[in-house]
């Protein structure tokens, strides 16, 4: 294995909390590596050290000497009066500043300086790159390259920071929370730019179908240690358990012979004058071991909401529009106790209006709402509260109530809530600013769920939260009694939680299907391969070559792309037939039997829209 990355004896500290102490590993070449840790164990720290944004107490890292870097950031530093053209280019390499010219060439129209990048960017094979570099903007929706990054959205700066680090290609890269701010699409799209991608990754994410899908590595820091698993997701949740157990086992074993050994190193030292030191150095071994807690803390969320009446939340016809935007158009529902409902869409497509307008916070161009006397909101914002940096914790949470009422006769002190949401005694009178922003999350949900709402909306819960906060609160949110709207990109959350969903599909319609996240992909899935077949078939019937062009010659780059496509259809059709040989021989097992199936649905359509391109071409080449 090629080392890319060796860390060694790493040690941080923020004032009296350690983060990691004296933690070693290493990445080798082609790696695709996960950080996985609680809140506030320095996930975001150690990434930081590694790309030499910050400094360790102790330790080494040390990069093999030939490879490139790249590093994103949770909050990316760009320059504020760039255009968004200006921060995404901004790099040393000879070839994305060649891109860069003829990028610009092109829209200004001018023929002078493109005479010159032509022949460049045939020297430097930049065609491919280019091609690359505009996929990666257009799935980003990175379109407006004129605009300021100081007008830019927090989520468009991710987007920037993320496409920024992704079109400079280095060898290594390393992601804080990529998937944040990316709505489904786009992260199924990074998702499998990953995985083909020849990069060396480290990454954090809270996304656990990303984890499972991309990674081959999982690196765990617990209790200032680390621990390496070598597998994907699903195995190391399997190795963990297995892990605490053997810890658990051991812990028990060491209190049951401490028992022993602490009756005899009571006796007069007389006693024991004469016996093997080694005796009693074993006995201050075991008295380590055993005073180690044999159970990983967990967030245990029982709050039970208040009562909720027979009406609830009545819909009718609600409309909004955005001068001539459409968020919102002709929506009407009914709630129902217990629903749990996932709301999913692009970004800017409504999501947070149709919130808005539900918790009157945003009143309907046309429509009536209707609300139940007994709910009571709960609504966790994508933007959070924003705390009083000088504030303590428990000051947070005393500001709101010193009691807290759970409604199942429990009370609870302010004090002792923080500490039922893992808040230490150090940290409750810790300052707001010493929080991680994974921490700052969870009082933030603390701050939410300590009202007893029965009508509950989250709007991207999932962002900054650790993985085992985020299982404790699935597990919570599958026995809430009352309404939950949930609006999330996270997958595996969605598909755990709801029942059914309301897909925001532009235009201000909004899709009412029952069923989760996973099901509701497969069947528009479905449905658009069927649409394109159908369309395929008749535009092949109808219009064989579009009589309409009247372009006279192929430009340079059509030419390129000209010469390209006969081989890619070729190489397509021969995988359409390899695959539809091993579907004939049925010695496919049920998974390999539906991957295959569904490749050969995607080649099919591939082919279609290549052999329609073909034909274009070559109707204008033949003028």
């Amino acid at each position: 294995m090629i080392s890319f990355l060796q860390v060694e004896n790493l040690s941080k500290r923020f004032g009296e909390r350690l983060l990691f102490e004296n933690i070693s590993f290493g990445i080798g070449k082609s790696h695709k590596v996960a950080l996985i840790a609680p809140n506030g164990m320095g996930k975001s720290t150690l990434l930081q050290i590694i790309a030499a944004k910050d400094t360790p107490d102790t330790g080494t890292v040390t990069f093999r000497n030939d490879i490139t870097i790249g590093y994103l950031e949770q909050n990316p530093s760009l320059i504020p009066e760039n255009t968004l053209f200006e921060e995404v280019f901004s790099s040393e390499s000879p070839t994305l500043n060649t891109i860069k010219k003829y990028e610009e060439a092109i829209r200004r129209n001018d023929n002078s300086a493109l005479e010159t990048l032509i022949p460049e960017m045939d020297m430097l094979s930049a065609w491919d790159y280019e091609n690359t570099v505009k996929q990666i903007l257009s799935e980003l929706k990175l379109d407006t390259y004129d605009k300021k990054i100081k007008h830019l959205s927090g989520g468009q700066k991710k987007r920037v920071g993320l496409a920024k680090v992704l079109i400079s290609n280095p060898d290594f890269l390393i992601l804080d929370e990529p998937t944040n701010h990316l709505d489904m699409e786009m992260i199924e799209w990074l998702e499998k730019y990953l995985t083909v991608s020849n990069a060396t990754l480290l990454m954090v994410t809270h996304d656990r179908y990303f984890l499972d899908r991309v990674c081959n590595q999982i690196i765990e820091i617990d209790n200032s240690g680390l621990y390496t698993y070598q597998g994907n997701y699903s195995y190391y949740l399997e190795k963990r358990e297995e892990r605490i157990a053997n810890r658990n086992s051991a812990i028990d074993k060491a209190k049951n012979l401490l028992r022993t050994e602490q009756e005899w190193m009571r006796r007069m030292p007389q006693a024991r004058s004469h016996k093997a030191q080694y005796r009693i150095d074993n006995y201050y071994k075991l008295k380590e071991v055993a005073s180690q807690k044999n159970d990983t803390k967990k967030l245990e969320l029982d709050i039970k909401g208040q009562r909720l009446g027979k009406k609830i939340l009545e819909l009718n016809h609600i409309h909004k529009s955005f001068d001539s935007i459409c968020m919102v158009n002709d929506f009407s529902y009914k709630f129902s106790r217990g629903e749990k409902i996932g709301i999913i869409g692009k970004n800017g497509i409504g999501k947070s209006t149709f919130l808005n307008i539900i918790t009157q916070n945003l009143q309907p161009d046309a429509g009536t709402i209707e609300i139940g006397e007994t709910v009571v909101y709960g609504y966790y914002k994508q933007s959070g509260i924003q705390f009083n940096e000088a504030d303590r914790v428990i000051d947070i949470v005393k500001n709101i109530a010193e009691r807290i009422d759970l409604g199942n006769g429990q009370i609870m002190s302010a004090s002792q809530f923080l500490e039922y949401f893992m808040f230490t005694d150090q940290q409750q009178y810790s300052l707001v600013k010493k929080l991680s922003g994974g921490e700052r999350r969870r009082l933030y949900l603390l701050t939410v769920l300590m009202r007893n709402p029965n009508f509950l909306i989250l709007d991207e819960p999932t962002n900054d939260l650790d993985i085992i906060t985020l299982n404790v609160l699935e597990e919570y949110l599958k026995s809430f009694k009352g309404c939950l709207l949930i609006v999330s990109h996270d997958r595996f959350f969605t598909d755990k939680i709801v029942d059914h969903i309301f897909a925001f599909e532009g235009n201000g319609i909004i899709k009412d299907f029952s069923g989760n996240y996973t099901q509701y992909k497969n069947w528009k899935e479905e449905k658009e391969e069927k649409r394109k077949k159908e369309q395929g078939v008749q535009v092949k019937k109808t219009v064989p070559i579009k009589k309409t062009n009247t372009q006279t010659r192929l430009s340079y780059k059509e030419k390129l792309e000209f010469q390209t496509l006969e081989e890619e259809i070729k190489k397509l059709s021969t995988e359409k037939q390899q695959l539809e040989s091993e579907l004939s021989r049925g010695t496919l097992s049920p998974n390999e039997l539906i991957q295959t199936s569904e490749r050969i649905g995607q080649l099919i359509t591939i082919l279609d829209e290549k052999e329609m391109r073909w034909l274009e071409l070559s109707e204008i080449e033949s003028k």
